[in-house]
């Protein structure tokens, strides 16, 4: 449960993180002072909190790490697979469950846009 949080964190500062890097880039020459600032603080702090994040599943990693070998004393091996497999495979899915909703959510946007613009 943590590991998801985690990703999904990382995620979400990510994805926030580019948008506002994506809008600094965009601005123009007659862009008031105080919104590029704005957006440079913004983004120093989506900076800070991504570092802080990637420490937190860094954490998680090593808690993983401690589970997994309490784990491997009581499993036999067939079984201790199984739940190697399914650890590394749940945050690369939740990632990937992720990433298809993004997609999804801006394809529903550009069809709005699309159907507005008509």
């Amino acid at each position: 449960g943590d590991l998801d949080k985690v990703v999904n964190l990382l995620l979400s500062l990510s994805g926030r993180l580019a948008r506002v890097e994506t809008a600094l880039g965009s601005l123009g020459p007659h862009t008031p002072a105080e919104d590029k600032l704005a957006l440079r603080e913004k983004r120093r702090l989506l900076v800070a909190q991504l570092e802080d994040a990637k420490e937190l599943k860094e954490h998680v990693g090593r808690r993983e790490e401690v589970v997994g070998a309490m784990v491997a004393r009581y499993l036999p091996a067939e079984h201790l697979q199984d739940y190697q497999h399914f650890v590394k495979m749940k945050s690369a899915l939740t990632a990937e469950q992720r990433e298809l909703e993004e997609k999804i959510k801006l394809g529903q946007e550009q069809l709005r846009c699309l159907r507005e613009s008509l």
